[in-house]
């Protein structure tokens, strides 16, 4: 289907929430479920917190590569196609992890997982931009929405991710965490199936007249520092704060209702977020949600208290993903619509190199004497510096 509008949908919203999964896969499945098999990955292979926090720096690796090569993937494919495509491999690679130990091994299949992610997550960005332009004022909720699906993949991984755990050390299996992620693969093909005849029917822009306007990186300088920033930071809260909790004495029982409420917030984020997404042209929703997380994670590290550890993941939910939702939004308020993938892609090529400095630095600090609290220190100062770049960054008309 070619087109450059969106067909009259009975249902939209319907459609962004399905549109929705593609974000559930790349993110919430595919990455932050990692956070929750750490502890016990660690545990049985051994890993020291640098060795376990490079597991995510390979994986945002391959992130930066498939951010790279989606443009040129997309035109030989078509956005709808690329979408679907990348969230089976998603999940095919997924179930791939459920028979590996060796280190090397799970290195390259997290890099191959990354590459995936990247390419569904940007696809499923152009779709939800194009599904957003065509419901006038409320674009944003329609950019959120897509966004937020990545909570509903955070919620998902926190109940089926413990409960495979508990299953498979009941029944003596010699790698538990194995058997979550060939649970995590079959549930992001699940999800893959459900999202396909959604995204088609949004289906492709028809070609522009004339060659696509470029994306200039110079007027976008402070977005795109202040996004490197987020990417840091953001990581390491994500990667470790499981982890942290745990150590401080959290249950397990109590870290699935963390976890749980944490992706159920993101979900709610892309009403929370919708009219400052829409109202702000430049850099200053990023730069109020950077400067919100960055109070978000601080709170872990300097009080082991439950109730303040509860709160610091509420707001950390309900504001993470606006903070990606943001950059798109910035992208469709300044750009024209044959700019949007190159500015997407360049937003998410950032957001990668980001999230492979990230891990590294938070797990080396963590493994110092000042343990996990002074890492999340790190990354919350890491992003209060993205919140003060963004900032400064000015809508171009």
């Amino acid at each position: 289907m070619a087109t450059s509008q969106v067909p009259t949908l009975r249902h939209p919203v319907a459609i962004a929430l399905a549109l929705s999964l593609g974000a559930a896969i790349a993110l919430g499945l595919s990455r932050f479920s990692y956070g929750l098999l750490l502890p016990t990955m660690r545990a049985d292979l051994g890993w020291s917190y640098l060795l376990a926090g490079a597991m995510n720096t390979w994986n945002a690796f391959g992130y930066f590569l498939g951010a790279l090569a989606t443009p040129l993937l997309m035109r030989r494919f078509g956005v709808w196609r690329m979408l679907v495509l990348a969230a089976v491999l998603s999940g095919l690679l997924m179930l791939a992890a459920s028979v590996l130990t060796a280190t090397t091994a799970l290195y390259a299949q997290r890099v191959c997982a990354g590459m995936a992610s990247a390419l569904l997550f940007i696809a499923g960005g152009v779709l939800a931009a194009r599904l957003g332009s065509q419901q006038g004022t409320r674009a944003g909720l329609f950019i959120g929405l897509y966004y937020g699906g990545t909570g509903f993949g955070i919620a998902l991984s926190a109940l089926l991710v413990p409960a495979t755990l508990a299953w498979a050390q009941a029944y003596g299996a010699a790698h538990a965490w194995q058997w979550a992620w060939a649970v995590l693969g079959a549930a992001c093909l699940l999800a893959a199936l459900v999202m396909a005849r959604p995204a088609r029917a949004i289906g492709e822009a028809a070609p522009h007249a004339g060659a696509p306007q470029r994306f200039a990186l110079k007027d976008f300088a402070f977005g795109l520092a202040g996004y490197f920033m987020f990417g840091v930071g953001y990581i390491g809260y994500m990667t470790f704060v499981i982890a942290l909790l745990r150590q401080q004495g959290m249950s397990g029982a109590m870290v699935t209702v963390f976890y749980t409420l944490l992706g159920l917030a993101v979900v709610a984020s892309s009403r929370i977020w919708a009219r400052l997404l829409d109202k702000y042209k430049g850099g200053q929703a990023l730069a109020i949600l950077n400067a919100l997380l960055g109070a978000a994670t601080i709170v872990p590290a300097l009080s082991a208290s439950a109730p303040l550890a509860f709160i610091s993941g509420l707001v950390f939910g309900a504001v993470f993903l606006s903070a990606v939702a943001s950059t798109t939004a910035m992208v469709r308020h300044n750009l024209p619509p044959s700019a949007w993938t190159a500015g997407i892609t360049a937003f998410t090529t950032v957001f990668a190199l980001g999230q492979i400095v990230g891990p590294t630095i938070v797990g080396w600090i963590s493994d110092g004497p000042a343990g996990l609290e002074r890492g999340l220190i790190a990354s919350a100062i890491a992003l209060f510096i993205g919140a003060a770049l963004a900032a400064r960054q000015k809508a171009l008309g």
